[in-house]
């Protein structure tokens, strides 16, 4: 059991999130950045898509009301235990009424801390992820107690070498592959989407991205069709969105490119004014 002494700007629990309800207008949701979600669980041995505690700009105040094991990757944020600098990227064994704080923001945007077994909140259409709508809170609250397993229950990880790739965090290389209506760009168009060193504007969050500057812009709206996380459309006005993982599931703006899933999670560690170029995947 974990009490929530502090949230934090905005920390909510998620897994791999919603998959198989597209077609109900269910969006996938889940952590932002899947690479260092799925990283923190392997350090514990836990199922990859195991909920974990996504933290946004700053990090939480949690005391362990048991003892358990946990593992902290993505933003480096300062961990604490007890007022003690922590290690990132490896499994941490906290006892009885510790308490895990976290401080400057370093490096990145999210952070992930997950726990052996995974935090056990209420499972929603197949899921653990908070989505306003989906689930009765969307993030979580001072006071709250976050069920993990019992420590009879727990089996101490592995020592398995796992070696974190940190490299993205500083990534400003965003491959992309051609979206549905790419083809209708002009020429001019197109290398200005490729040319152009975009920056992540004050509109950011787990729904989408905005980058700026302006791309002049005469397509057409669409049909509305299919979008999934990763789909950059471009508005009538010239704005790129780049949809995340509580984007919706269909959308009337051109699609003109898709992030691979690499991007989508270093997208998810950067913030306002934070730079990138798009490069053609194929």
């Amino acid at each position: 059991m974990i009490k929530v002494l502090k949230t934090g700007f905005y920390s909510t629990i998620q897994d791999e999130g919603r998959l198989g309800y597209l077609g109900y207008g269910v969006p996938i949701s889940g952590a932002m950045d899947s690479y260092s979600s799925q990283f923190a669980n392997a350090l514990l041995g836990n199922d990859e898509d195991a909920a974990v505690l996504e933290m946004t700009m700053t990090g939480a105040e949690l005391l362990f009301l048991t003892a358990t094991t946990i593992a902290i990757t993505g933003a480096d944020m300062s961990p604490k235990l007890n007022g003690k600098p922590i290690m990132m990227f490896k499994s941490i064994t906290v006892k009885d009424n510790d308490a895990l704080t976290f401080g400057k923001l370093i490096k990145g945007f999210r952070a992930y801390m997950a726990v052996k077994g995974g935090v056990l909140s209420e499972t929603v259409l197949g899921s653990r992820s908070m989505m306003q709508g989906i689930t009765d809170d969307i993030r979580i609250q001072k006071g709250d107690c976050l069920d993990t397993m019992k420590p009879s229950s727990l089996i101490l990880p592995k020592h398995a070498k796992l070696k974190f790739d940190a490299s993205y965090l500083d990534e400003d290389i965003f491959c992309v592959t051609r979206g549905p209506e790419f083809e209708k760009l002009s020429k001019d168009q197109k290398d200005v989407l490729i040319n152009t060193t975009f920056e992540v504007s004050k509109y950011n969050n787990r729904m989408a991205y905005q980058l700026q500057p302006l791309v002049q812009n005469d397509l057409k709206s669409i049909l509305t069709s299919a979008v999934l996380p990763g789909t950059v459309q471009l508005t009538p006005s010239g704005q790129l969105i780049v949809l995340m993982r509580d984007c919706q599931t269909t959308g009337g703006y051109p699609r003109v490119l898709q992030l691979t899933e690499k991007s989508i999670n270093s997208l998810s560690q950067k913030t306002t004014g934070n730079y990138l170029n798009i490069r053609m995947n194929d």
